[in-house]
């Protein structure tokens, strides 16, 4: 029968020490694993009334399964005012979010680009990802975009931007 070698590193421990060394290994290496693989951070999710409330449920129902390569995954508990695309990055939408402040100061004039008719303010966030949020319309729709989701930023907005015009009218 073979002799099991024990390191030396090991072997200089005292007994007790030398047994809980594998498993406290396995229960960190399981923690670190498990911690990776969760759940992104909760997402606010807005409390559209009236039409605006209306029209979140019909562009709901119109949102993609798959948005440029990236799975649906909405988050849990659902609500037809969110969805999700992705898991880490992630492309996360909100629609019937508050009128942002910032569009009353000076980033009012900032670069708004316009796809399927539908103008979007643009804002670039402290942790490298982009907001951008449809102006002119009945509902104010938010997409976020975090880094890495696509070359161009825009990209996911510009793939969204025929539901919301065919949902949300201007």
């Amino acid at each position: 029968m073979a002799k099991l070698r024990v390191p030396r590193v090991l072997a200089t421990l005292p007994a007790p020490v030398r047994w809980l060394a594998m498993p406290v290994a396995l229960t960190c290496t399981v923690v670190v694993l498990l911690g990776s693989w969760s759940e992104p951070a909760d997402i606010e999710v807005p409390a559209p009334t009236g039409k605006a409330a209306d029209y979140c449920r019909n562009l709901a129902g119109a949102l993609p399964p798959d948005l440029l390569g990236h799975a649906r995954k909405d988050p849990s508990p659902s609500s037809p005012f969110v969805a999700a695309w992705g898991s880490s990055p992630r492309t996360v939408l909100r629609c019937g979010v508050d009128r942002p402040e910032e569009l009353d100061g000076d980033h009012a004039g900032d670069w708004s680009p316009v796809a399927d008719d539908v103008t979007w303010w643009a804002q670039k966030l402290t942790d490298g990802s982009y907001r951008f949020v449809s102006t002119m319309r009945k509902a104010y729709v938010e997409v976020t975009v975090q880094d890495g989701v696509a070359s161009n930023p825009f990209d996911p907005v510009a793939a969204l931007s025929g539901a919301v015009n065919a949902n949300v009218p201007g």
